[in-house]
């Protein structure tokens, strides 16, 4: 049996912003900084713990425009932070005041 794939996954969960990340995309697909705004930490610092996590295929990334989304990658993580931190009803993102992202934001176009 192989044990480095299933060690790599726990050394990615082993860290509590990590978690807190994770946790947050069980909700769905978010923009960086509406992880920002959520965690309340530096760009630079949300950046480099979502870097581990890609590095280790739990999170995937999307460019749109300026703004980069990301998502959970894999089934087994949900699996495990239900386990961890307890299951919870899916809602979606729910909006951040101060988070410029366009869940948070929207932009309304004028009709008329």
């Amino acid at each position: 049996m192989d044990y480095e794939q299933p060690s790599d996954l726990f050394k990615a969960l082993a860290h509590p912003t990590r978690l807190h990340i994770l946790d947050l995309l069980r909700a769905g697909e978010m923009c960086v900084c509406h992880i920002e705004a959520a965690l309340d930490k530096r760009q630079a610092y949300i950046s480099q713990q979502l870097m581990l996590l890609r590095e280790a295929g739990l999170v995937e990334a999307r460019r749109d425009g300026l703004k980069v989304y990301y998502r959970l990658n894999d089934g087994r993580v949900s699996k495990m932070l239900d386990i961890a931190l307890g299951s919870r009803p899916v809602m979606g993102v729910q909006p951040i005041d101060g988070c410029p992202c366009p869940v948070c934001s929207p932009v309304v176009i004028p009709v008329g």
